[in-house]
């Protein structure tokens, strides 16, 4: 009895997603139209609602609004109280009502035909009249809702919601939107201070360096005392710090492998290092560097002065990232 309720959320989901499968196999031309109208207004994408499916309404404008599209949310019951001055000509006005029959909704319609901005219905019902009297007609149509009195919004706002968001990345796509765009709207938060800062902001100067001899008990030595995991490997030849040319990197995995390998550890930096690294210049974002990273399932970088140039000055951990504030 004690896995009643889990059992039934289980059901829940599957019967919630095969509706959202169904609805993302309906959708037609009319969202590349929606899609297009949005990025081609010269005034600000204007989303209104009211009820469960305003508060839905309120959530995509406000992730419409950091992400590149000039977006607010309009309560449609206000809207006709004097909030329709935040509304003119050149606004696309999205209209979000599951039923496409409510009052508040369809009063907006008229108002906003007779201030000449452009309109998108986005119902549950794609034949209701508010779908007649819009531009465009984005259907979030399910068969049954999850409450089981059919009664409760669940299903419908959620598919309302998947909708919306995939009209946000599809705008973020045409837009070329970047992290750092994406932080430049979030300045305040940790995920912004992350992703406006420089590689040279929080790398270490301090490079664990060996030469392509130095025998295996030395190297763990150098690694140990950077705590970076990791070593650069040097030719013999040249000023360690800055003539040498860096042939490869060396790192803890390696020194699992080269335990498990050799029984005899008389071994130099040349029999278990990785002659290619990857690197990433200073003035480089750190976003950039955490994309490299994820890419390649590696936790630290070199760090060069300039794109240029392959001297190392520096390397760059996740953890440093981590960290920044």
């Amino acid at each position: 009895m004690q896995h009643t309720y889990s059992e039934r959320a289980k059901a829940i989901f599957k019967e919630e997603i095969a509706e959202f499968e169904k609805l993302g196999n309906a959708i037609d031309d009319s969202f590349d139209k929606a899609v297009d109208m949005i990025y081609h207004c010269q005034g600000q994408l204007v989303v209104m609602g009211i009820g469960k499916t305003g508060i839905i309404g309120h959530k995509m404008a406000s992730s419409f609004a950091s992400t590149g599209t000039e977006s607010i949310f309009v309560n449609a019951a206000e809207a006709v109280h004097g909030d329709l001055g935040m509304v003119n000509k050149k606004d696309v006005v999205m209209l979000v009502s599951n039923s496409g029959s409510t009052n508040e909704i369809i009063n907006v319609v008229a108002p906003l035909r007779n201030i000449g901005c452009k309109l998108i219905a986005m119902t549950g019902d794609p034949k209701s009249k508010l779908a007649q009297l819009c531009d465009l007609t984005l259907s979030v149509h399910v068969d049954k809702e999850a409450c089981p009195l059919g009664l409760a919004p669940t299903t419908s706002t959620t598919a309302t919601l998947l909708m919306g968001d995939a009209l946000l990345v599809c705008l973020m796509e045409k837009r070329k939107f970047r992290a750092e765009n994406f932080a430049v709207y979030h300045p305040g938060g940790a995920l912004g201070r992350k992703l406006l800062g420089r590689v040279k902001n929080c790398m270490t100067t301090a490079v664990p360096r060996v030469r392509i001899n130095t025998p295996f008990r030395d190297l763990v030595h150098e690694m140990s005392d950077k705590h970076l995991g990791m070593t650069m490997v040097f030719e013999e030849n040249g000023d360690l710090c800055h003539e040498a040319k860096c042939l490869g990197i060396i790192t803890d995995g390696d020194l699992r492998r080269a335990i498990q390998k050799y029984d005899d550890l008389h071994i130099t930096a040349r029999e278990i290092m990785t002659p290619s690294y990857k690197h990433i210049h200073q003035d480089s974002l750190l976003s950039d560097a955490l994309a490299i990273m994820d890419k390649y399932n590696i936790t630290t970088l070199a760090v060069t002065e300039t794109p240029d140039t392959e001297e190392i000055i520096g390397i760059i951990s996740i953890h440093h990232i981590i960290d920044f504030a």
